[in-house]
């Protein structure tokens, strides 16, 4: 049968762009829809925008720290619009340059929900379009709980957007989304109450960094309520939000923002009739060679779950791509994949938490330092900084590395090559350390604890 196209692939976000530009580059004929963020996730709402906000929200600390180092200026005013609109013309640029990728890879764009109404066609704006195979790369949507008033929240979808700056914000959630833009909206001066269900914050992490950074984000000036949720939001006469909690309390806010996890975004996805096997979670189940129960239909990035960071779903895209059209083994390693939570202070971790490994391993030793920055020796802020080592104590196997502090996410990206290299304790003893860095401290902890 002659189809349209040779893939078809819906959404053009990271994994979807990737695999889309390397099967036209191996020869392939391809198309990709996309109904409104070109570039997905990242680029629009997601790490790009929030990685500005954080910029933004550290000018502040950097000011009140520059004091004790002799700069006698007063507080900066900040502008909340014009953030917001800079970053919006920075987007705009990304998003072209995105469309550009596309083009002089010679794939088609076509503006517009994707909707599956075969095992072989696409529907976009009315228009069918068949094709070999299918590649959802739909990514997530922002969940939030069906509570009375929940349309008074915000989530981080519009949180970047807003048309005033929130004196005071409610943040409710515990995870990436939740710790970092409770830091964004606290460091560009708002107050910042968070609120977790649970009993600590970052599930999945170290439960060490975990209980750090929650204390050095404190420090900061977030209140952060554990144990505690919202049952209802109430829009008040004069604009106010109050938010009843599940304690019997009450708190008022001028804005709240959900951050309570992403959904995989199915809605309008399929017409009946087509069934995509879902995991429990909701995500869609794929095999090895990331194909959908539909032999035709494969799916990559936030939509199948697992770690849901943009540069997995480029991976996923660019192996996906290799193997369909360049005949090349669908593999792609998931161990020792580097993350960072851009918090205040940051957080960066690859490898295993130290649960992790007590659990696989039975001699696990633990290098640890905990220390305040040269720098504040003079700034005077009283932030300190946690790095930690997992070692295999049989085979001298770096197995974790562990950081709380600043640029804890540039530092952990080479210490990722090493780990992912098979790096051992001996390797690190070994390297010189670059004096006077808080990076050294990995190249220098010397006794296990």
């Amino acid at each position: 049968m002659k189809y349209d196209y040779d893939l078809f692939v819906i959404g053009a976000g990271s994994g979807g762009v990737r695999a889309a530009r390397m099967s036209a580059g191996f020869g392939a004929k391809v198309a990709i829809c996309e109904d409104r963020y070109m570039g997905g996730t990242c680029v629009n709402v997601g790490c790009v925008p929030k990685k500005l906000y954080v910029y933004a929200a550290e000018y502040s600390k950097q000011v009140k720290n520059a004091k004790g180092f002799g700069w006698n200026t007063e507080a900066p005013h900040f502008n909340w619009a014009t953030l917001r609109d800079n970053k919006t013309t920075e987007i705009s640029r990304l998003n072209g340059i995105y469309d550009s990728l596309l083009g002089n890879a010679n794939v088609e764009v076509l503006n517009g929900r994707g909707k599956i109404v075969g095992v072989n066609t696409v529907e976009v704006n009315g228009t069918e379009y068949t094709a070999e195979r299918i590649l959802v790369a739909v990514g997530g949507w922002p969940f939030v709980p069906e509570i009375p008033g929940r349309e008074h929240a915000v989530s981080s979808n519009e949180i970047f957007d807003l048309d005033s700056f929130p004196n005071n914000i409610v943040v409710v959630g515990g995870g990436y989304i939740a710790v970092e833009f409770a830091g964004i909206f606290n460091g560009l001066g708002a107050n910042v109450t968070q609120l977790y269900r649970g009993d600590l914050f970052l599930r999945g992490f170290d439960e060490e960094v975990r209980q750090f950074a929650a204390q050095e984000i404190a420090k900061q000036g977030v209140n952060i309520q554990f144990n505690t949720d919202v049952t209802a939001i109430k829009k008040l006469d004069d604009g106010t939000l109050e938010l009843s909690l599940n304690n019997g309390t009450t708190m008022n806010a001028d804005a709240v923002l959900y951050a309570t996890g992403r959904k995989p975004h199915l809605t309008n996805l399929l017409a009946d009739g087509i069934t995509l096997e879902q995991v429990k979670s909701g995500h869609l189940k794929v095999n090895d060679t990331f194909q959908t129960n539909i032999p035709s239909i494969y799916a990559v990035g936030d939509v199948i779950g697992g770690m849901e960071l943009t540069p997995v779903a480029l991976e996923e895209g660019m192996t996906l791509a290799r193997h369909l059209y360049n005949g090349q083994p669908c593999e792609l390693d998931y161990s020792n994949i580097a993350t960072a939570v851009f918090c205040q202070p940051n957080i960066g971790t690859v490898g295993m938490s130290e649960e992790q490994a007590r659990a696989k391993y039975t001699n696990v030793q633990k290098y640890r330092s905990e220390f305040r920055a040269l720098k504040h020796t003079i700034s005077g802020s009283d932030e300190r900084t946690l790095m930690k080592l997992l070692v295999d104590g049989d085979t001298d196997k770096i197995l974790g590395a562990h950081m709380v502090g600043p640029d804890a996410g540039e530092i952990m990206q080479g210490l990722a090559i090493a780990i992912k290299a098979g790096a051992t304790k001996a390797v690190f003893d070994a390297t010189i350390g670059i004096h006077p860095t808080a990076a050294e401290e990995f190249v220098t902890m010397r006794t296990p604890v």
